[in-house]
């Protein structure tokens, strides 16, 4: 179990100075625990993060401020530091010179400087509000000179350990007089999003934000500014959040400081948040799209082709976004308009507009299983993504935006996460096995489409709040005001000592509790529906019984060298070729006469079955449908004629000339499809499969034998 906090600290400016005005660095000065996790190393560069736009002194005494900056580490795991700033009076200026805003004639008295000092809370755990209680009651102690051990205060929100998922609830205190709870999500793998993402889009609008989501799953790079920091965080959490069920791979940076803005020019994705008062530095990028949240507008610049979602998913998309933002926008041109309809509240509003990307997803992914090929089992799975016969059976190969999807490293991590056919399931698992067709169903229904993006919203919500039934909280604030106060007594120095004593009781007294931690159950994923063109125009006319007959018949004519009949039926044989399912009658049509030995052909039977796999070729290449071609390959070896005494023509001899053979996607295809086969052969055996009634039947002669030997140890013993 983690605890709240990993690391507590207590930063303050320490400054150098030059010819020109003070210039201040950000110093630890006190952290607990003084040593390292031992699995969770201590962040460094943790002094830019906290104050983002450098640390500077100021002539008055400002508001505290709160913000929460994201750390990744080497390996990608994220640490989330809470950084609550105050500013203290500041009497160590001998030697400046000037402050800004001062003429350099006049001397600031000590008294009226104020310099910067940050409490910070380390985490590994995602909590934005706790963490904002916790320090805000340290604080508040500090500046009400309560009385209460600031020691024990810290010692206690570094032992305290919270469960990491599973909807259980943890009550606790640090001990001035509060009542804190902290509840866990039920499932890890959905986002925890507050009202972030309806947030988001009251900041910068459907279209925008559409943008957004599709910059990001296309990996471009994206830039967020804002005169809040806190906002910043808030608007990188929504944007990660609509990509569920992917996953950002990429630089993700909520809050850049001043000193790493070259890490803008990086040639790698990625979402990062600078502060406004840098605007002028980034309008120089030609590669970024800019986001302003605080004047609700997004700059793509002119080398940037941005792909968007494929029809009718876009339309659909931003449709359903309207009726959840703006519900009176249906009702806007009636004559006698119902009362106005309210909207949701924050909470629930996040969650409805979190539903429609998730509906959009299943929708995207559909039947994204029967394209997924195993491998490999030990020692751990590997699992191969058929990207062609996905695009192909979708109808959206030349589609640039799903194509660039299926090529992101986010889209890698989903078929190595997501594809082994045995592990935990959540919400999309089920939704794209089981709601796409009601999805497709609910199209030019509104009144039904609300009410399933609602259903999918509660499920969000009870995610995040899995107990609607909420104990009691209490936190002290500060007295309002208290931070203008002329007498402020600096922020005292912490006993390490103590709070170490403190610590290592609390630790050993957690270590007896049972763990609250309810872990998920691994099941068989659902297949779902099979894969279809995203257009509900399908063609059809190629996959009628009756043009398949027409290729069953011309096969069964040249193998019974009925060639006058062959003659007739040919042409329409080979105008049905030009649909999937008739190239698949083709190959098994074959295949079942390589099986009865009829692979030996005759110079006018020869012609013919080349002429046929030529033209069933010709359009496989062109679709990129890679299955046709692999089916046929062993074939084309199987098929032969006689020339003349010892010597012999292949079919493959005839059919070299097509692309599909120089792609080299189709032989890592047809290895990987072939692999596959041979593990399901191995590991999946028929009922009637005489071999493996046999070995059966093996084992248990074999157990018999042994059981008989046991037995006779033992009455001669």
């Amino acid at each position: 179990l983690p605890p709240v906090a990993k690391h507590f600290l207590i930063l303050v400016i320490e400054f150098y100075f030059s010819a020109g005005p003070a210039e201040g660095l950000g110093k630890i000065i006190q952290r607990f625990p003084q040593k390292d996790w031992e699995d969770t190393p201590f962040p460094q560069g943790i002094e830019l993060f906290c104050q983002p736009g450098g640390w500077q002194l100021s002539k008055e005494r400002k508001q505290p401020t709160f913000f929460v900056v994201v750390l990744t580490d080497i390996d990608s795991e994220r640490h989330y530091c809470s950084c609550l700033t105050f500013y203290e009076a500041e009497i160590n200026l001998q030697g400046t010179k000037e402050i800004e805003g001062e003429e350099e004639s006049g001397l600031i008295p000590p008294a009226e400087v104020f310099a910067p000092k940050s409490l910070v809370l380390v985490s590994r755990l995602d909590y934005p509000e706790i963490f904002r209680a916790c320090l805000g009651l340290i604080y508040t102690v500090y500046v009400d000179s309560l009385n209460v051990s600031l020691e024990t205060l810290i010692a206690n929100l570094c032992s305290c350990l919270v469960p990491a998922s599973g909807g259980s609830q943890k009550l606790f205190s640090l001990g001035a007089g509060d009542r804190q709870l902290i509840q866990t999500p039920l499932h890890d793998s959905l986002p925890v999003t507050g009202t972030s993402v309806a947030l988001l889009f009251q900041q910068l609008g459907i279209q925008n934000v559409l943008s957004l989501f599709c910059a990001v799953l296309t990996e471009n790079k994206v830039l967020f500014h804002s005169a809040s920091f806190q906002r910043l965080s808030d608007a990188c959490r929504a944007l990660e959040s609509l990509m569920f069920p992917l996953k950002y791979s990429y630089p993700y940076i909520p809050i850049l400081p001043a000193q790493l803005l070259e890490v803008l020019s990086s040639p790698t994705p990625f979402i990062i948040g600078v502060h406004s008062v840098f605007r002028n530095d980034i309008h120089e990028l030609l590669d970024v799209i800019i986001a302003d949240l605080d004047g609700g507008t997004i700059k793509i610049p002119e080398c940037i082709h941005l792909s968007q979602l494929p029809e009718p998913l876009l339309h659909q998309t931003q449709m359903a976004l309207s009726l959840v933002l703006h519900p009176d926008l249906e009702t806007a041109d009636y004559a006698f308009p119902p009362p106005r309809t309210a909207l949701s509240h924050s909470k629930m509003l996040d969650k409805e507009v979190r539903a429609i990307f998730l509906r959009l997803f299943a929708q995207l992914f559909q039947g994204y299983r029967s394209c997924l090929q195993l491998i490999r089992i030990h020692a751990e799975p590997v699992i191969h993504f058929h990207k062609a016969a996905f695009l192909g059976q979708r109808g959206l190969i030349e589609n640039d935006f799903l194509t660039k999807v299926l090529n992101g490293m986010a889209f890698a991590g989903f078929v190595s996460e997501r594809g082994p056919p045995f592990r935990v399931c959540d919400l999309f698992d089920e939704l794209v096995a089981f709601e796409v067709e009601r999805i497709k169903a609910e199209e030019g229904n509104p009144p039904k489409m609300i009410k399933h993006v609602r259903e999918l919203a509660e499920q969000l919500l009870k995610n995040e709040n899995p107990n609607p039934h909420i104990a009691f909280q209490k936190v002290p604030r500060p007295t309002e005001g208290s931070h203008l106060r002329v007498h402020i007594l600096p922020f005292p120095r912490i006993n390490e000592c103590r709070v170490q004593e403190l610590l290592q009781e609390g630790l050993a007294r957690s270590q007896g509790a049972p763990s609250a931690t309810r872990g998920d159950k691994k099941c068989v994923v659902p297949a779902g529906p099979p894969v279809v063109s995203i257009m509900e125009k399908g063609s059809t006319v190629f996959n009628s019984a009756q043009r398949l007959e027409v290729v069953r018949n011309c096969i069964s004519f040249i193998f019974e060298n009925k060639f006058l009949e062959t003659e007739k039926t040919l042409p329409a044989a080979l105008r049905a070729l030009k649909g999937k399912a008739a190239r698949h009658c083709l190959t098994q049509e074959l295949g079942l006469h390589v099986k009865q030995n009829r692979a030996i052909l005759d110079h006018q039977q020869f012609d013919y079955v080349v002429r046929m796999m030529n033209c069933a070729l010709q359009d496989c290449s062109s679709s990129e449908e890679y299955s046709i071609a692999a089916a046929l390959l062993p074939l084309t070896t199987a098929f032969y004629r006689k020339l003349a005494p010892g010597v012999s023509q292949f079919a493959y001899t005839c059919v070299q000339d097509h692309p599909i053979w120089t792609n080299q996607q189709f032989w890592e295809t047809t290895f990987y499809s072939n692999v596959q086969n041979q593990v399901r052969s191995l590991y999946l055996t028929a009922k009637d499969d005489n071999h493996a009634v046999q070995l059966r039947q093996k084992v248990r002669e074999y157990i018999k034998y042994q059981h008989n030997i046991f037995i006779h140890v033992l009455i001669v013993s």
